[in-house]
């Protein structure tokens, strides 16, 4: 990749893509989070994902989630938050 989708990282985009989907970022970082997408492939394909999990998580109720598979991530989640 060459120019101005090089502003910013394949990791960088990563770490943004959640305030990009909130549009939260400032204009500036749109614009070179949106440069970087033009250019990689990959992270398109990603930022993509992650729209369409959003669209479906949030259609989601918990009553959706069997009690099994809740106490499953439940358990993944805190075993995650407390691992050094």
């Amino acid at each position: 990749m060459t120019g101005r989708g090089l502003e910013i990282d394949c990791k960088d985009l990563v770490e943004l893509v959640t305030r990009y989907l909130e549009c939260v970022l400032d204009p500036e970082d749109v614009e070179r989070f949106e440069d970087h997408l033009a250019l990689c492939d990959g992270c398109d394909v990603y930022v993509e994902q992650m729209r369409q999990t959003i669209e479906v998580a949030g259609a989601l109720s918990a009553d959706d989630v069997p009690a099994e598979a809740r106490a499953a991530l439940l358990t993944a989640f805190r075993e995650w938050r407390s691992a050094p």
